[in-house]
Parts: structure tokens; sequence; C-alpha cells
């Protein structure tokens, strides 16, 4: 077979002969052959074209994460020639990306000994990534600003440094929306102050009538006493008058007796005591009320929290109902730490609480008892009303929460005696006895006596 006939293996042969059996079966194959290649290359061709929309997708994406960073953003890399900037930098320096990209890391900075520190900070990256680093920024104005810069490395997957990234913040911004978030923070605490003063305040206008009848008892006793003692005043200045101007003695003696000097004598030093009895009880309980309204801010003093139970409940019924009564179980003393003006007031919302809940009943009672358990002291409220819906015991210490109509409560007494509770490291909670009725339990760390 000639070269020419190997070159032609579908040709028919230049001789006579029978034709080649594979010329033509050939020629449809390497048809087929090129319909399957070209349909592959077309569902390539289309692979590619999703592969590339995504890829801009993706770049899209990203720089439009650049560019909405408030951070200031550089991507160099290992030798320090810029390769990607942010918006937040091109601001804050006042270049455009042109004058930037293929630029030497050190045109940002505001000198040669600034960029010297960025340089030793960058050679110690093979170590671990820098954080927190200050260093003076060259800004739009032309000065100089403080940056701080976190660094780090942009390795490939054998771990060879590539570049580096580098974000950051002026200090600047970062002081003063601290600044801002203290005077939030500060206006807050004022708030909540304000906000404890405003209801212990409307606690003390639900006591006013019960306060104001235990005020008027020890003063009426001692104006009555006043009142006797101005009277005694005159017979004692009548009769030392006589004695001065020199009256005989059975004269005197008369006038004794008909001035009864002898019993008013005898009833000076009740009086005076009754009187000193009465000034005393008026103080205590103006002293008592000036506490508990007074805005005390992080008190934190020793103090029996069996006096103070009693008292809130002492006063909290003078102004109740007079059905309603408070059955009491409690040691002579509970030590606790904190304020007890603040818990006071914890108290009494409990104390009134029981009387709203109880009101529709003939016979309202609220029990009160104590035990001890694992270093703190349980208080336990206990009354016998209908107890608390599943609803209201999901919220029951959320803010503005009430289920007493308008005008009775503001939804606020439990949730801030709540945070007053937390706030001594306690725990105040409530749940549904199995007879019947509420109970609220108050837990707090025991002081050892």
């Amino acid at each position: 077979m000639s070269a020419r006939e190997q070159r032609l293996p579908f040709s028919t042969p230049v001789s006579g002969g029978a034709p080649d059996a594979f010329s033509e079966e050939a020629w449809i194959e390497v048809v087929h052959s090129m319909d399957e290649v070209y349909n592959e290359l077309l569902q390539y061709e289309v692979v590619l074209e999703q592969k590339n929309t995504e890829l801009e997708e993706s770049q899209q994406f990203i720089y439009g994460i650049l560019s909405l960073m408030s951070e200031l953003l550089v991507v160099c890399g290992r030798d320090g020639v810029i390769e990607e900037v942010n918006r937040s930098l091109l601001t804050f320096v006042g270049k455009t990306e042109h004058e930037l990209r293929g630029a030497k890391l050190a045109v940002l900075f505001a000198d040669e000994a600034e960029a010297a520190k960025a340089k030793r900070v960058i050679a110690d990256l093979a170590k671990a990534p820098a954080s927190d680093v200050e260093l003076q920024f060259r800004t739009r104005e032309g000065g100089a600003a403080p940056v701080a810069l976190n660094f780090t490395p942009r390795l490939s997957g054998t771990g060879k440094l590539l570049g580096m990234v580098i974000t950051g913040r002026p200090t600047g911004e970062l002081r003063r929306a601290y600044h801002e978030l203290r005077e939030a923070h500060d206006e807050l605490k004022r708030a909540q102050q304000r906000l404890l003063q405003s209801e212990k305040m409307a606690s003390l206008g639900l006591l006013v009538a019960g306060v104001a009848h235990e005020l008027n008892n020890p003063i009426s006793f001692v104006l009555s006493n006043v009142y006797a003692m101005h009277r005694y005043t005159g017979r004692i200045k009548q009769y030392l008058d006589a004695v001065h101007r020199g009256a005989n003695m059975q004269e005197l003696a008369q006038l004794r007796a008909e001035l009864r000097i002898d019993h008013i004598l005898n009833d000076l030093a009740p009086l005076l005591d009754g009187t000193l009895e009465g000034a005393e009880r008026t103080r205590d309980i103006v002293d008592g009320l000036k506490r508990f309204s007074a805005a005390d801010s992080d008190e934190n003093t020793k103090f029996n929290l069996t006096e103070v139970i009693e008292r809130s409940v002492h006063w909290v019924t003078r102004a109740a109902p007079t059905k309603f009564r408070v059955v009491t179980e409690l040691p002579q003393e509970l030590l606790v730490t904190g304020s007890p003006g603040q818990m006071q007031q914890v108290i009494i919302n409990l104390i009134q609480n029981a009387v709203d809940a109880t009101d529709h009943l003939a016979e309202p009672v609220l029990d009160v008892s104590t035990r001890f358990e694992d270093g703190e002291i349980l208080v336990y409220f206990r009354d016998n009303g209908s107890g608390i819906t599943a609803e209201a015991l999901d919220r029951m210490f959320d803010p503005f929460f009430t289920t007493k109509p308008v005008g009775k409560g503001t939804g606020l007494g439990l949730s801030i005696s709540y945070g007053i509770v937390e706030r001594h490291g306690g725990h105040l909670s409530a749940a549904n006895l199995p007879h019947g009725g509420a109970e609220f339990t108050l837990r707090l760390p025991q002081l050892a006596s």
C-alpha cells in the first residue's frame, strides 16, 4: 500500500476492487461524534455563562458590602502594595481609588515614624494577628488623626503569607460613640430612677388615708395633753402668786385645795410622758414616710426585714377595708442588706395586690410567713383570692401589664418590684396555690447576725 493510500483510509482504492466497507459508516460516525462534541461545547458554554454570572453577582455583593462598611479597609500584598480599598477609607484620607491602588501602604500614614511602626507590626504578622494598634493616618484635610487598626494575615492553602487585610476605625469616632453610649446609659438610669420614684409616690397615694389616720392619733393625744397642761399652768401661776405675796398657811391650804394643785402635780408627769411618747410616735411615722418616699439611689445598709414587713402591713391595712386581715408568722429578726425604703416599696406592693385580689370576698386573708433555705430568706405572701390566670402568670412581671381596671393600676408595680429584688441579689416569683389563691415568694440572701 502506498503512502498516499495510508493517508486516505476512508477513500476507495485507486485500483479496481470492492469498495471500502468503513467509508460511509465512518463518515456517519464522524458526523455523530462532531454533533456530540458540539452539544457538549454548548453545555459547557451554558455552564460557563452561569458561573460567570454567579461570579459577577458575588463580586457585586462583595463590592457592595465593602462600599457600605463604616470601618476603614485596606487589602495589601506581601510587599505592602495596596490592592483594594473601600469607600470609607477613600473618604477619610481624601484620595481616589486610582491614586491608592498600586501605591505603597506608607502613603496612608501621617509621617515616616508611623509608617515604620506599621512596618514592624506587619513583620510580626506571621506569628499572630495584631489588634487595636493605634496609628496616625493622614486625613483629607492634611492633618493627622488616630485610627485603631486590626492587622490580619492573608494565607495561601499551604500557609504561605500572601498579604494582609487591615481594618480600623478612627478612635475619635470610637470615643464619641462611647460618650454617646455612656450618656444614653446615664439617661436610662435616670429614667429608671424617675419611674421608681413615680411608682413609689403612687403607692404612697394609696396609703394616704391610713397614714393620715396613723398620724392623727398621736397628734390628737399630744394636742389634748398640751391643752390640759395649758389649763394647769393658770392654776399653778395663781397659787404661786399667792405664795409670793405672803399669804398665810391657812389661805394657801384653802387655795391649794380649790385649785387641786396636788392633783395637777400628780398628773404632770403622765401628761409629759404621754406628750413625749406621742411626739416620738409622730416623729417615727414621719421618718418612715420620709425614708419611703425619698429617692434613695444605691443605699446599701443592714436592716431588719421583719420590721419593714410589719410596718408595711400596718400602713396598708390602715388604708384597706376593715374586713381585710393579715396573719403574720415572722421571727423577731431577719437581717438583710440593701435599701429598706426600696424593699418596703416591694412589700407594700405585694400586700396591696392581695388587697385588690380579695376585695370581692367576705373574709379576705393574707398569710405572711418565712422560712430559711440554703443561706436565703424566703418570705411567702399567700392570699385566699381566686388565683392568677395562665396568661397573667406568664406576663406577671412585664412592664405595663395589669389585670386591674383602667385607673386602678399602672402595670409597673410588680415589674419595678422584680427589678428591686434582683438588685438586692434575690428573686421574686408568683404561683397559684393548690387549694386556690395566689402565692408570691420573695427570696433574699440572708445576712448572718
